[in-house]
């Protein structure tokens, strides 16, 4: 991707666009890092191949976006807003930021305009964020968007891992969020 392209929408260093089976060599090379994916729940990616299968198959949400630097359109992760609640007033951001990206603060700015996107664009009322206990970079992103801790689900099976563990469910209402941006 050039610097030349079209985002879907933009924060100051990001553009936020929808992946492609083009992107999957630069997924791939994100992906295979164990670091990046089994904090998350997701084990490494072991081929090209899978990272295709991702984006055909996983990355289809029509709210889940490519991360891309605005000065070189280089992927560097990705974030959603997943709707799989009883209703459309609650949605679930998730996200994940290849390594070489970790500690400069891409994360918060990208998942400020996806809160932004979600309260404003969307008219949602909840957004619910979690993190597998011990996952302290999601933990810390979480508490600087500002989430509020809500609950602790014990025994959390991971399919894709075959392992069990602790996942930490925190909230944000758009009341909180307005207070947050209106500050």
């Amino acid at each position: 991707m050039s610097r030349d392209t079209k985002y879907l929408f933009e924060t100051e260093r990001l553009g936020f666009r929808h992946w492609n089976e083009e992107d999957a060599e630069v997924l791939f090379g994100m992906a295979k890092e164990p670091e990046v994916g089994l904090p998350c729940g997701w084990p490494a990616h072991t081929n090209i191949e899978e990272s295709v299968n991702v984006i055909n198959n996983v990355f289809t949400n029509a709210e889940n976006y490519c991360l891309c630097l605005k000065d070189t359109g280089k992927p560097v992760g990705t974030a959603d807003l997943m709707f799989h609640f009883d209703n459309d007033n609650e949605c679930e951001l998730g996200y994940w930021l290849g390594k070489e990206y970790w500690g400069q603060g891409l994360m918060p700015e990208a998942c400020t305009e996806l809160l932004r996107r979600a309260f404003e664009d969307l008219n949602v009322e909840k957004v619910w964020c979690a993190y597998y206990q011990g996952n302290e970079k999601s933990k810390r992103v979480q508490e600087k968007l500002g989430f509020k801790y809500h609950d602790t689900q014990e025994k959390v099976k991971l399919q894709l891992l075959d392992e069990v563990r602790t996942n930490i469910m925190n909230l944000m209402t758009k009341e909180d969020w307005l207070k947050l941006v209106n500050c």
